[in-house]
């Protein structure tokens, strides 16, 4: 059975050696133009996903407004994506030990914010990859504890999960 990743992890693409990508920081954001309007009432929050290359040549990649996919909530509801604001990879050769990022801003209701999954297909050389999965949460709906579901207390996945994030937020390991 497929697992998703969690966000931090690297996922290898075994079809294009040595490139890897990752879905990192995902984090409470004001984006640098300011809101959309659309957004009114939502709560801002960024992610960035790195493409890595560790292989011996180059490739084009290309990560765009519609190759990723953010949901949030239980329920898988879409978030709002403001592509006005989020930064993509467009058309772009990524050489031997090379890195190129992507910053997307989305918004969501905050009661949403502590289940985020993002799915990214990246294209390579004109072809397209197999999508990816990336599961994690922001930690903005914590001090609630009236509101903590069953089985998220301090041995709980949810808890674990949000531990790995801030071990991943700490400076010199991002």
């Amino acid at each position: 059975m497929y697992e998703p990743n969690v966000v931090g992890d690297w996922q290898e693409y075994e079809e294009h050696a040595g490139l890897r990508v990752r879905v990192h920081r995902l984090a409470p954001a004001e984006p640098p133009r300011g809101r959309d309007d659309a957004a009114a009432g939502l709560t801002y929050f960024s992610v960035r996903v790195t493409v890595e290359n560790r292989g011996a040549r180059h490739y084009g990649i290309h990560l765009e407004d519609g190759q990723i996919d953010v949901r949030v909530g239980p329920d898988g509801e879409g978030a709002f994506v403001d592509w006005r604001n989020s930064q993509f990879i467009e058309g772009f050769d990524v050489y031997p030990l090379r890195r190129a990022t992507a910053v997307l801003y989305a918004a969501a209701p905050e009661a949403a914010l502590s289940h985020v999954d993002v799915q990214v297909q990246l294209r390579v050389e004109d072809e397209w990859s197999d999508r990816r999965l990336w599961a994690g949460g922001i930690g903005v709906v914590e001090g609630a504890a009236s509101a903590t579901p069953a089985g998220a207390g301090p041995c709980g996945l949810a808890h674990q999960v949000d531990a790995f994030l801030k071990g991943q937020a700490e400076p010199g390991t991002a």
